[in-house]
């Protein structure tokens, strides 16, 4: 089969310099063979007009939101390019989405999709956050929270503009939202392209070293008491949640599976996002999973254990009204009554 192409997703707030690291982007050799699918809010797109590489490669989705009335665009431009993909021609894509979109509908295209999926894999989301404007963006707007939660990466634009006590803030306000996602700096929309590439949804092609990163469980453990309550309750981020699950003996697969379609079934729209490793019973290789809301891929069994792992099972876990606890107890009834069902080792 062939190497499928990696499609990252960049979106932010409006105004928060998408288009500017976008065009930084493109500059460099890596980005070399990346097709662009640009997106603005409206009947007339301006954005592609900003996108300095205007040829080919760069395709216009206009009249929508992608996370709305374009999905179905989406998904035929990225059929389009089927055969310059397949003549090696592309080889990445980026999708600038609207500062307005909610990305999960994105993600849900780009995983959903099963013709797509010949081709193409989710590579991973970037969200680039204004060090100015943020924090009000996100006590107002519920996509501004969502788009910081779900990023793979996020990158900080116009910190030298911001005051230094609000960009501490700020980034505390990050880390709670999003532990797991490493945060850059972009200098006037400089950003080294390794940091922001093969980021997201794991590749078990060659990676296998680069699992820890990919997940990142140990970043943020929760307190033994619970989860601390430090939101604003009328901020929009009170409702969303970030936390790791670990296990040091390995589980049953029945267990972890069972009570995952319980939570996609009754609380899909809850699971921002889902991502783990697990040791299984039975099994000496470990299954790495991946999910948005209602929609999982199959899960994959690596090559191998990444060198100097401790085994551990780790699920992390962001979500909106559904906290640690509830998840925690399910999973742990789930796996007792696959531990009974099973008997003695």
């Amino acid at each position: 089969m062939a190497e499928t192409v990696p499609v990252s997703v960049l979106t932010g707030f409006l105004g928060a310099g998408k288009t500017t690291l976008l065009n930084r982007l493109l500059r460099r050799p890596e980005l070399a063979g990346t097709a662009v699918l640009i997106n603005e809010f409206g009947e007339i797109g301006l954005d592609h007009l900003l996108v300095e590489t205007l040829d080919a490669d760069t395709v216009l989705l206009n009249a929508g939101c992608l996370c709305c009335s374009v999905r179905g665009d989406l998904a035929r431009a990225l059929r389009g390019l089927e055969q310059r993909v397949a003549a090696g021609e592309v080889r990445r894509v980026m999708i600038e989405t609207t500062g307005l979109a909610d990305p999960a509908p994105i993600l849900h295209t780009l995983m959903g999709e099963a013709a797509l999926a010949v081709r193409y894999r989710l590579d991973g989301v970037v969200t680039v956050v204004d060090a100015v404007n943020a924090a009000a963006q996100m006590d107002a707007q519920p996509e501004a929270v969502r788009q910081v939660a779900v990023a793979d990466r996020l990158v900080l634009a116009k910190t030298d503009l911001a005051r230094p006590d609000a960009l501490a803030a700020l980034i505390a306000r990050l880390r709670r939202l999003n532990p797991a996602a490493p945060l850059l700096t972009a200098l006037h929309g400089e950003v080294d392209p390794a940091a922001l590439l093969e980021c997201g949804l794991f590749d078990a092609t060659g990676k296998i070293a680069d699992v820890r990163a990919w997940l990142d469980a140990e970043a943020f453990a929760a307190p033994a008491h619970g989860h601390p309550h430090h939101h604003d309750v009328n901020r929009h981020d009170a409702r969303i949640q970030a936390f790791c699950l670990t296990w040091d003996r390995p589980l049953h697969w029945q267990g972890v599976g069972m009570c995952l379609e319980m939570l996609i079934a009754t609380r899909g729209e809850s699971l921002l996002r889902v991502k783990g490793l697990l040791n299984l019973v039975g099994q000496d290789r470990p299954l790495v999973i991946h999910g948005v809301q209602h929609l999982f891929h199959e899960p994959v069994l690596l090559p191998a254990w990444p060198p100097g792992d401790d085994r551990r099972s780790r699920l992390v876990f962001i979500t909106r009204d559904l906290d640690r606890d509830t998840v925690a107890a399910g999973l742990r009834a789930f796996e007792q009554a696959a531990a009974d069902a099973a008997g003695p080792d």
